[in-house]
Formats: structure tokens, C-alpha cells, sequence
């Protein structure tokens, strides 16, 4: 019962840090605040971590309703296609995050031409999650689809 509610708990909190850190990453990259920028990514991907490993936890493992209720609910199929969506727009931005970080730490200038479309980005993902809590909500009440 203990670990079912920390499990819970760790992936609310993520939940909250990620998607203040893809925000804040958006407006930063907006802003042309590389050092903003780069934090708030560092959240976004810790975020990221614990949400994506505490979320198989409590779909896959002993925690909760059990693999078989998420997988034939449409609202979790649903929330795992906006996390593969974020997933997916995540690439190019993090690619070039890595980049830019390497470039900084060996002295030279990061190359943020693509800036403003990482913001875009991080803003449809700041939807997306905000999407993912609107299923999440429905499949902690019972609302199924089909």
C-alpha cells in the first residue's frame, strides 16, 4: 500500500515539474535565454525519467489495476499515443540541447537557429501533457472508451 501510494505520488510529481519545465523551456528558447533554456531542459528530461518509469510501474507491475485494465482502456492507449507524440517531437530538440551543451562546455557558441521551433515545439508538448491529465483523470474514474 506504502509503495502503490509513493509510486503514485513520484509520478504526480513529475508530472508537475515536467510540464513546468517544457513551459519554461519554451519561453526561454523564445527569449533567446540559452542558460533558462538548458536548465529547464534538464528538468523536463529528469521529469521525464521518473514519470516514464513510475507510469510502467504502476501499469505493468503489482500496483495497481493491472496491465490488462490499461491496456484494453481507449484512454490509456490514447495517453501512451500523446506520450509517444511527445516522444517523438522530442528528438530534434534534445539532439540539438545536447549540442548546444557540448559546444558551451568546450568553449565555443551554440548553434540556436532552430530556437524558436524548439519553443513551438515545447509548447504542442505543454498541450499534449495537459491531454495526457485529461485521459489519466478519466481512466482514475472509470470512464472508458469505446
Amino acid at each position: 500500500m506504502i509503495l502503490r501510494w509513493l509510486l503514485a505520488w513520484a509520478h504526480l510529481i513529475a508530472l508537475g515539474i515536467g510540464l513546468g519545465a517544457v513551459w519554461a523551456r519554451g519561453r526561454a528558447l523564445h527569449a533567446g535565454a540559452l542558460g533558462r533554456a538548458l536548465t529547464a531542459d534538464t528538468w523536463w528530461g529528469l521529469a521525464a525519467a521518473i514519470w516514464i518509469t513510475t507510469g510502467l510501474a504502476r501499469a505493468f507491475g503489482p500496483f495497481e489495476k493491472g496491465s490488462a485494465y490499461y491496456l484494453t482502456n481507449g484512454f490509456f492507449q490514447l495517453k501512451m499515443a500523446l506520450l509517444l507524440a511527445i516522444l517523438v517531437l522530442e528528438v530534434a530538440p534534445m539532439i540539438a540541447l545536447i549540442r548546444w551543451r557540448i559546444a558551451l562546455a568546450r568553449g565555443f557558441e551554440a548553434d540556436t537557429r532552430h530556437a524558436s521551433a524548439f519553443a513551438r515545439i515545447s509548447e504542442i508538448q505543454v498541450a499534449l501533457v495537459v491531454l495526457m491529465v485529461l485521459c489519466a483523470t478519466a481512466m482514475a474514474r472509470g470512464v472508458r472508451f469505446p
